[in-house]
């Protein structure tokens, strides 16, 4: 297991000063960081390969996990969908999600809300892993994955044009928001093989928005030097493209210059 962690840490990290943690569960990997009392991030453990059939052995390896305090838990579940907050209706959750994927013999649902409630992000998981987790933390709250990179657009939705297509990379798939005059016209997850189809995605929800590629900004957060996106390769086929990095509402204490390299989403920005 030793091979399959990356280990970020504050120059005086001790485990004790350990409060809280964050999750944040993607598809084949997963992150975990370690917040003090002040929620500042002291330790990021990076789990280069995840399982949720292997989860508890994964989490017996890793110490940070053995630790009984408050647990926040973002889950990148590829089942979920975009309630509006006036619409919803509890109860109705199953009937939400069924045509979306398999659910399960015994989902847990829960929601996110984001943009001030106006949306709730909709999503489960199974009640044998809710009991789990709920036994190893002192307490434990659940988002969706995508939470982070949502706020994160509303909160700057006034800086954008009319026309948006706004990508979130992480190695296996991506997110892509659309946005038509400030307003989140589409937003999906996508699994992906490299940058080309990362290209043929935006070109579809381009398509289906009737954005004009001389008008619409694309803008792509998360890819590093490895991916193969750049401000070179964008620009040879959109006439406003952008490589972006989030503001951070993150605080760091000393010693973290190598988690940069990972150019996560949630190590400058996290939904709370």
């Amino acid at each position: 297991m030793e091979n399959n962690l990356k280990v970020y840490k504050s120059d005086k990290f001790d485990v004790e000063d350990t409060a809280s943690l964050s999750l944040f569960i993607y598809p084949n990997t997963l992150f975990v960081f370690a917040k003090d009392k002040n929620q500042a991030n002291i330790a990021v453990h990076h789990h280069l390969k995840f399982s949720w059939n292997k989860m508890e052995d994964q989490f017996n390896s890793d110490p940070l996990l053995k630790l009984d305090v408050p647990a926040k838990i973002y889950i990148h579940n590829p089942v979920f969908t975009l309630v509006p907050g006036v619409l919803y209706q509890q109860g109705k959750e199953k009937e939400y999600l069924d045509i979306l994927g398999d659910l399960g013999e015994s989902p847990y649902f829960f929601t996110t809300p984001v943009d001030s409630n106006n949306i709730q992000i909709l999503s489960f998981l199974s009640q044998k892993t809710k009991n789990h987790l709920e036994a190893r933390f002192a307490e434990v709250t659940l988002y969706h994955g995508s939470a982070s990179f949502l706020s994160y657009l509303f909160k700057e939705r006034f800086n954008l044009i009319g026309q948006e297509i706004i990508v979130d990379y992480f190695h296996s798939h991506v997110y892509i928001a659309g946005f038509t005059d400030q307003e989140l016209a589409v937003f999906n997850r996508f699994e992906i093989q490299g940058k080309e189809d990362v290209l043929k995605y935006i070109l579809i929800m381009m398509e289906a928005l009737k954005y004009d590629r001389n008008h619409v900004r694309v803008s792509i957060y998360g890819a590093t030097e490895q991916t193969g996106i750049s401000e070179t390769w964008g620009s040879t086929y959109f006439a406003n493209f952008r490589i972006q990095k989030p503001h951070a509402n993150q605080n760091f204490s000393h010693g973290f210059k190598h988690l940069k390299s990972e150019n996560l989403f949630e190590s400058y920005w996290q939904y709370d």
